[in-house]
């Protein structure tokens, strides 16, 4: 009996130091929390903005009493302004100009021995912007009203000057810059209608002077608000 209690205190003894060492190898270190990712917020393209742009420009005019097409070319410089309001990543949007402008061309043709010149000297639009953002990124369409002067002149004649409206249509990209600044860069089509010059561009038949510009410009703008 003896010899028996004694095995038994040993084997419970030696079940005791067992199970202490199998409690240390799993004792469970300090849980480590990792720190919360950085958060990279997304930029939020809502708000008020001015701006700057500056370009060239590439057209067509045409005279229909004298059949005389013409090429045009020059630079314009102006300002911006404009407001977006984000809806998640799209971007919906108003923006208007106004800009200085020497589009201008002159040709000779039989029709037009002495030559016949076409100038546009300001450019303004007021257009509707549709964009997708990619955070800082913003792709763009745009489209609505153009308005700018025709000029058409013949040497030896009064020539001709007035105000049209017309429609614009393009698209774009914007990137954000630092702070609360962004550049552009867009393509617009502009088409200002056509007007009579008539005896003033020394012609007796109605002669409709039309004028399509292809525009291209770079830009920056200031955003006011600017959620980032």
């Amino acid at each position: 009996m003896i010899k028996k209690l004694v095995a038994g205190i040993l084997a419970l003894g030696a079940f005791a130091i067992a199970q202490s060492a199998d409690a240390a190898d799993l004792s469970v270190a300090p849980l480590y929390k990792a720190p919360p990712a950085e958060y990279n917020q997304v930029y939020d393209w809502t708000g008020f903005y001015l701006g700057i742009n500056g370009g060239g420009g590439w057209g067509h005019s045409y005279w229909d009493a004298n059949a005389t097409g013409i090429g045009l070319s020059g630079g314009l410089v102006g300002g911006t302004a404009g407001y977006n309001y984000q809806i998640g990543q799209a971007v919906l949007g108003l923006e208007g100009d106004v800009d200085w402008a020497n589009l201008s061309g002159t040709k000779t043709t039989v029709g037009c021995p002495v030559g016949c010149s076409t100038d546009d000297t300001w450019l303004s639009t007021v257009r509707g912007r549709i964009g997708y953002a990619f955070d800082r990124f913003l792709p763009y369409v745009t489209g609505g009203l153009a308005a700018g002067n025709i000029q058409a002149n013949t040497p030896g004649f009064p020539g001709a000057s007035t105000t049209n409206a017309g429609w614009t249509l393009g698209g774009g990209v914007e990137i954000a810059l630092p702070g609360n600044w962004s550049a552009k860069a867009e393509y617009l089509h502009v088409d200002l209608g056509r007007f009579n010059c008539g005896t003033n561009c020394g012609t007796l038949a109605t002669d409709n002077v039309s004028m399509h510009d292809d525009v291209f410009r770079a830009g920056v703008n200031y955003h006011f608000g600017w959620g980032k």
